[in-house]
């Protein structure tokens, strides 16, 4: 009598993790690992595409807000295909977010999935959720007005060209600052007021000029002076949203300034704003901001496209200057 063993091989995958925190450079690598098994509330993914997004990169350093539990693979946002799922048949297109999108395979709470519009592509999909919806988010909170003033930094960003776009269809005038002279024109053909280069230009005196009493609102994705310098720009009563740290650097708060112009200064991060709408809030939400994206009202910028395994490369590419589109991961 002979007795056949069958041993069931595991699938692997490869994903990219890191092991300790620091520059993703130097502390990425690429592994291969079994593809995951979803529990019952959930759903595994076959993912297709991401992009880079600076939360990554902080995230990477230990420097975001969520802090990594190691070893853990980088990203948060991408789309891709249903592979298992109770809920949703095989090859659904889905966006998502989750705490590491760099693998090949991912499994997530079933309830966060989002199909992906029929028509859209997988290079927008996969950067349909967090700066769309942040732009949409903060313009939302602002509670602006058509015809008021509105002050960003980081202008020349995915977010900053997304607020841009957005504002203008609300009637909105918005000022913004970027580094370079050479990204002032493509900010003006996108319905942007005034682009301020911060490195030849004087904020305060552009500002002034264009709108003496300040501005209503100031968004800022960068800290440090250039938020400082921002902040002076606001009218009596007015409000900055601060949503970033692109310089690495807290914002020196003016004391006087903040007392007797009774400024307001707040955080704003959109996980806690996404968890506080509602249902209804959330398919509002999605319904404007897809909406937007599927008619190109608003649309978003591709740069270039790597493979999982070149992730070196993509991270390099991303950290390029004068970078005028979306790094993605496919």
């Amino acid at each position: 009598m002979v007795i056949c063993l069958v041993i069931q091989q595991k699938i692997k995958m490869k994903q990219v993790i890191f092991k300790e925190t620091g520059l993703p450079e130097s502390v990425l690598i690429l592994e291969e690992v079994d593809i995951p098994v979803p529990r019952a509330h959930e759903t595994l993914v076959r993912i297709t595409a991401r992009n880079i997004n600076p939360s990554d990169i902080m995230f990477i350093q230990g420097r975001y807000g969520i802090t990594p539990k190691l070893p853990s693979s980088a990203g948060f946002e991408a789309a891709g295909e249903v592979e298992k799922s109770e809920q949703y048949p095989k090859g659904t297109r889905v966006i998502f977010t989750a705490i590491g999108t760099w693998k090949e395979y991912v499994c997530v709470p079933t309830a966060q999935l989002i199909p992906t519009p029929t028509g859209m592509t997988d290079e927008v999909a996969c950067q349909a959720f967090v700066n769309p919806v942040t732009a949409y988010g903060m313009l939302e909170t602002s509670g602006l007005q058509k015809g008021q003033w509105l002050l960003i930094t980081a202008g020349a960003s995915a977010w900053g060209k997304l607020v841009i776009q957005m504002a203008k269809m609300r009637g909105i005038n918005v000022i913004c600052t970027v580094r370079r002279t050479d990204q002032k024109q493509a900010l003006l053909d996108l319905g942007a007021t005034i682009v301020v280069d911060v490195q030849t230009e004087n904020l305060g005196k552009i500002v002034r000029a264009a709108v003496e009493s300040g501005v209503d609102a100031i968004f800022d994705a960068v800290g440090g002076e250039q938020g400082a310098k921002a902040l002076a720009c606001l009218k009596i009563g007015g409000r900055m949203l601060v949503f970033g740290l692109l310089s690495l650097e807290p914002i020196p708060l003016n004391s006087g300034l903040l007392i007797f112009k009774n400024l307001t200064v707040e955080g704003w991060w959109l996980t806690s704003w996404w968890e506080n709408l509602g249902q209804e809030g959330i398919k509002k939400a999605l319904k404007e901001v897809f909406t937007y994206l599927m008619t190109q009202e608003v649309h978003v910028d591709v740069q270039e496209k790597f493979g999982l395994s070149e992730f070196k490369e993509a991270v390099i590419a991303y950290q390029k200057e004068g970078r005028t589109g979306k790094i993605l991961i496919c």
